[in-house]
């Protein structure tokens, strides 16, 4: 067994080694979790929603040992980790309603009795990214546990720790030992098995476009279910109807929150060309303001980077000729610091096109309404935007243009536990959270019993 370093990004000390699993490692726990599966499938409805709501009592009794495990693994501000440890706490209640309301359909036939049944597909794998650990691994594991699965989970290499830590109060709450299970490993080995392995019935995987193509073909073999959420380079528009001052202010926090490490980044400021000028003067002292430093410190609003290679990455596309308008603060020394970045650069710029995942934001001038819905859609990706205006009738034509998955008005909003999260075209296929999430672990069963006539 192989074996690797977690390392807190914002000192570059060593946190703890986890053990990597093998194939073979794999291949017993999804052995063992098929079983689990079977007896937690046969448990009455309430009975699984009882479970679920333990589970979310201990995860609410456990936020701050899990917060301060992001903070140290991930590099989280302190009060976005608590944030993010009672939203697994709140998705677990969310789903927990759930084993009780898959009551199927009866539907009028001539003949006899038609119902349906939403059976469980068996074992769940769920593949987590390194940026939000156990927010994302919670909209995998909580819907696909109330529909009757048991999940095997493998999470980032670099951000494990709060994964391992909800797989042990999930069996500290109640569930049995084997039902949810994490497993720690390489994408290359664990990740792989979870796709070939014929026991695995889905794959829910957010990541990058790149891997996430490479799951959906190995999927392809066995016909398996896949869940992918992707990449983004969502839209801020701006146009010159809006509170300004208030869509200058609150642009920071829509690509810099967690660093720019959100697939949900608001990584272009499209702004409408004759109140250009004034925004970039709002703009500035708006990304000036924004606190990097101390993830542990209340004040903080953005941490580190995560690791060392992903620095380098973002770096890249900041060379020493980058069109850089303004860049905000951040700690010198240990840690993998990096300024909020604001850029102007040509619309054709790579800046402008590839998913950068860090602190690094376009601003880009637009004509009218009609050349700013071009520019937003001139990506391969379709997962999040905002629209600031006051017209109300702009604002609608606007949204049902944009190719995007999830959009927020005069706000930069996108992830709520009850309503459905995913994206268009290379942002990913399927949908997360809402109130349906549990029935895409499902199949639905038809099942048709003929009715004698009466004698």
């Amino acid at each position: 067994m192989t074996s690797s370093e977690v390392i807190n990004p914002a000192t570059e000390e060593v946190l703890r080694t986890v053990d990597l699993l093998d194939v073979g490692g794999v291949d017993d726990a999804v052995a063992r979790a098929k079983s689990a599966q079977r007896t937690w499938a046969r448990l009455a409805p309430a009975e699984r929603a009882a479970a679920l709501r333990s589970f979310a009592a201990v995860v609410d009794a456990h936020i701050d040992e899990l917060a301060a495990l992001e903070v140290a693994n991930s590099g989280h501000p302190i009060g976005s980790a608590e944030w993010e440890a009672g939203h697994v706490r709140d998705v677990l209640q969310f789903y927990s309603a759930s084993p009780e309301r898959l009551s199927g359909k009866q539907i009028p036939v001539a003949g006899g009795l038609d119902v349906t049944f939403n059976e469980p597909l068996g074992v769940v794998g769920v593949i987590t990214p390194w940026n939000f650990p156990m927010t994302i691994a919670a909209w995998g594991f909580a819907p696909a546990l109330a529909a009757g699965n048991a999940v095997v989970l493998k999470p980032a290499e670099w951000t494990p720790l709060t994964s391992i830590r909800l797989g042990e109060l999930a069996v500290e709450a109640g569930l049995p030992a084997d039902l949810f299970q994490v497993l720690p490993g390489r994408g290359s080995v664990v990740g792989e098995r979870f796709v070939t392995h014929p026991d695995v019935r889905k794959i829910v995987f957010t990541g990058s476009t790149e891997v996430g193509t490479r799951v959906m073909a190995g999927a392809a073999a066995q016909v398996k279910r896949v869940t992918l959420e992707l990449g983004g380079k969502s839209a801020n528009i701006v146009f010159d109807d809006c509170d300004l001052e208030k869509a200058a202010a609150t642009a920071p926090y829509g690509v810099f929150d967690n660093a720019g490490q959100d697939c949900c980044a608001r990584s272009r400021i499209l702004v409408q060309r004759n109140v250009y000028d004034r925004f970039m003067e709002l703009l500035e002292p708006a990304v000036k303001g924004v606190k990097v430093g101390d993830p542990a410190a209340r004040d903080t609003e953005m941490g580190p980077l995560v690791s060392k290679k992903h620095w380098q990455s973002v770096a890249s596309y900041v060379s020493d000729d980058a069109p850089v308008a303004f860049r905000g603060t951040a700690p010198e020394g240990r840690g993998y610091w990096f300024a909020p970045t604001v850029l102007t650069p040509q619309r054709t710029d790579r800046t402008v096109t590839e998913e950068i995942f860090g602190p690094v934001v376009t601003v880009l001038p637009f004509d009218d309404e009609a050349d700013a819905v071009a520019l937003a859609n001139d990506t391969p990706y379709g997962l999040s935007g905002s629209i600031w205006t006051e017209n109300l009738s702009r604002a609608v034509r606007v949204s049902r243009a944009l190719e995007s998955g999830n959009l927020s008005v005069n706000s930069h909003s996108s992830v709520r536990y009850n309503t459905p999260f995913g994206g268009f075209k290379q942002s990913g296929l399927g949908r997360e959270l809402g109130p349906d999430a549990p029935l895409s672990f499902t199949e639905t069963k038809n099942v048709f019993f003929a009715v004698q006539e009466a004698p």
